[in-house]
Formats: structure tokens, C-alpha cells, sequence
């Protein structure tokens, strides 16, 4: 099984489309830096509790806090965190959907997946039908996704 690391947006966006157990169904396990929990977790939104009562969700303190003040120049504290907890775990994967935190995380040589690529491998897999309502749900929450993607994205799958 892979070892995975997250950032808050891929937990929050998949709760917040009631599909947080494809995490579980797709890794198995989700390894998340406190900053991370904060985010989901203490700073709360409705579907919170999805992620607190998860117990393939393990919360894991970073150990390199100086990493993560180096980091938190170009990033927000969960993304720094997530990349530094990333490589303390020696992940084969972190979730990130934020441009600026996935080009850092690939200087570090990570593989890195989102929400969107999360979705489009549950579909492969058969875990859902479709992907385009999933995509709409993402949009209507906040989750922003431009039309050219989108649209890009409904092409390659037939949908």
C-alpha cells in the first residue's frame, strides 16, 4: 500500500461532496500533519466531523519545524506542513491541489495527485459511474475548476 500525506483542500472538497471514503477505498490510509487537522478539523465547516470520526485519517506531528518556517514563506502552514510531514514519512504520494504547493512539493521529487485526479481513478477503478456530477458538486462548493478543464476533462472520459 502507498504511503499518503494530505493537505486539507483534497479532505475538505471530497467531504464536502460526500465522497471523503474514496481516500480510504483508493490508499487505505491517510497520513496528515496538525496543521492539516487544524484546518479541516478546528476551523470547521459543516462536514468536519467526517474527517474527525475517520480513523484511516492519522495525524502525525512534523518533527522539522524549521522546514516548515522555510516552506511557510511561499506557502500556507498545512501546505508546509504536509510537504515537510511528506518528507519525514517518506511518502510515495501527497494530495495537494494548490499550483504554488504542488510545484514545490515536485522539487522535493514527489508524485502528487488531487481532488480531480482522485475522482478520475475512483472511475477506473469503478468506485463511481460518472465523474461530471462529482465535478459540478466540486464547483458548487468553491472547489474552482476553469471551463477549459473541465470541459478538457469531460472529453478524454466520454462524459
Amino acid at each position: 500500500m502507498l504511503k499518503v500525506v494530505s493537505n486539507s483542500s483534497p479532505l475538505i472538497h471530497l467531504a464536502k461532496i460526500k465522497k471523503l471514503d474514496l481516500l480510504k477505498e483508493i490508499f487505505g490510509k491517510i497520513f496528515i500533519p496538525k496543521a492539516v487537522y487544524d484546518e479541516c478539523v478546528v476551523e470547521s465547516f459543516k462536514e468536519a466531523n467526517e474527517i474527525k470520526k475517520s480513523e484511516w485519517i492519522i495525524v502525525k506531528k512534523i518533527k522539522n519545524e524549521d522546514l516548515k518556517k522555510a516552506l511557510s514563506i511561499y506557502l500556507d502552514d498545512g501546505e508546509a506542513e504536509a510537504i515537510t510531514l511528506a518528507i519525514e514519512e517518506k511518502a510515495d504520494l501527497i494530495l495537494l491541489d494548490d499550483y504554488d504547493a504542488r510545484e514545490v512539493a515536485r522539487k522535493y521529487g514527489f508524485n502528487i495527485t488531487g481532488v480531480i485526479d482522485i475522482l478520475l481513478k475512483a472511475k477506473y477503478m469503478k468506485k463511481i459511474r460518472r465523474v461530471k456530477p462529482y465535478l459540478e458538486k466540486l464547483r458548487e462548493t468553491g472547489f474552482w475548476i476553469n471551463d477549459d478543464l473541465f470541459l478538457k476533462i469531460l472529453k478524454e472520459i466520454k462524459e
